[in-house]
């Protein structure tokens, strides 16, 4: 069955592999070099590291759940506000507000950029 070349479709779909740390799904999304960057180290992230990132985040919040907020179709790609969300090992709810701005081509995402304040994220650290 061919992808979904629709950005808001491949947002979904990402998303969903993401919520679940299905690895698989979640590579199927980005094309073979994609460029993944966050505002907080401004450094570039292999795919690999990527998803050490995605089991990090899953072994350290049960419940973890993406809340997408806004989501806009732009010409090359998608614009989504979000709030990551999840339980943390002490019970206390976890929230994580965050801008991702993706480029879209042939139905993979070429270009990832996630803009978060790192000092929310103190709490996994715990």
């Amino acid at each position: 069955m061919p992808q979904n070349n629709d950005p808001i479709a491949v947002a979904e779909r990402f998303m969903a592999a993401l919520n679940i740390a299905d690895e698989a799904a979640v590579r199927a999304c980005y094309s073979e070099n994609p460029r993944i960057w966050h505002n907080f180290d401004d450094k570039l992230q292999s795919v690999d590291e990527n998803m050490k990132s995605m089991h990090w985040m899953h072994k350290r919040l049960s419940n973890l759940n993406y809340d997408i907020r806004k989501r806009v179709a732009l010409p090359d790609g998608f614009l989504q506000q979000h709030i990551l969300r999840g339980t943390l090992a002490s019970g206390e709810e976890f929230a994580l507000h965050a801008c991702a701005i993706c480029k879209v081509e042939n139905g993979k995402i070429t270009e990832l950029e996630e803009y978060l304040d790192t000092a929310a994220t103190k709490p996994l650290l715990k």
